[in-house]
């Protein structure tokens, strides 16, 4: 299913509501962008259409994705056409780093996480969405699902610090996502009887999310981290 299509076409609370996991990524890069100072370099890994570059306007955002994810995308606002496993960028060029489902798509992602690494400053800031419950997607550039667990320990191994990881909701919300997802399998007129079996379920079964403590059935997860600063000693 096409979440951004559906996201236009839904009132804003109710996309919210409803899209949790892109109502999260948009908080996570508002929040980064707003704590970032003015001016300085940004790094948008894995960008595709560089959906994220609007809230970096006071920084010197920079997109670069291989081009190969979806073939109906216009690459062509990228910066620099690159793999992610090798920067095309100096050691310690940027302030902050963000890959927004991403990390799926590589081939390799702990050295993807540690050319990250290098790209940032000491002290550089680190933001990461990944899935964890999700459909397979951009055929057949899609390769792996991600636990905390693993995430902590490819970070960690890449060498971030202050790694911070936090579920897009829990078991209520994924029921809720998959019955939006069972509307693709109804095409043309067969739709409109799906809808109201489906929709009204997956209004509701959000309210119920709270149940889920554990969030051991999330959608995925948005993470930060830093590089460390350089040591006085």
């Amino acid at each position: 299913m096409r979440y951004a299509r559906l996201q236009s076409l839904l009132p804003r609370p109710l996309s919210r509501y409803l899209l949790s996991f892109e109502a999260a990524i948009e908080d996570a890069v508002s929040a980064l962008s707003a704590s970032l100072p003015p001016c300085v370099r940004v790094l948008d890994a894995g960008a595709g259409e560089s959906r994220h570059a609007a809230w970096f306007r006071n920084q010197r955002y920079c997109a670069v994705d291989l081009g190969i994810g979806d073939s109906a995308w216009d690459y062509r606002s990228l910066n620099a056409v690159g793999d992610l496993a090798q920067l095309p960028f100096r050691s310690a060029a940027f302030a902050a780093a963000l890959s927004i489902v991403t990390l799926e798509h590589v081939r390799e992602p702990k050295t993807v996480l540690t050319e990250l690494a290098r790209a940032l400053e000491p002290g550089g800031r680190l933001l990461l969405v990944v899935p964890h419950e999700w459909e397979v997607h951009q055929h057949p550039h899609d390769y792996y699902r991600y636990t905390c667990f693993g995430l902590r320990y490819l970070l960690g191994e890449a060498g971030f610090e202050q790694i911070h990881i936090e579920p897009v909701g829990g078991f209520f919300r994924l029921l809720s996502r998959r019955l939006l997802n069972g509307l693709q399998f109804f095409p043309g007129f067969w739709k409109l009887p799906a809808i109201p079996l489906l929709a009204p379920p997956a209004l509701v079964l959000p309210a119920f999310d709270f149940l889920d403590r554990a969030r051991d059935f999330t959608l995925g997860y948005v993470c930060t981290a830093r590089r460390p600063e350089l040591s006085s000693h």
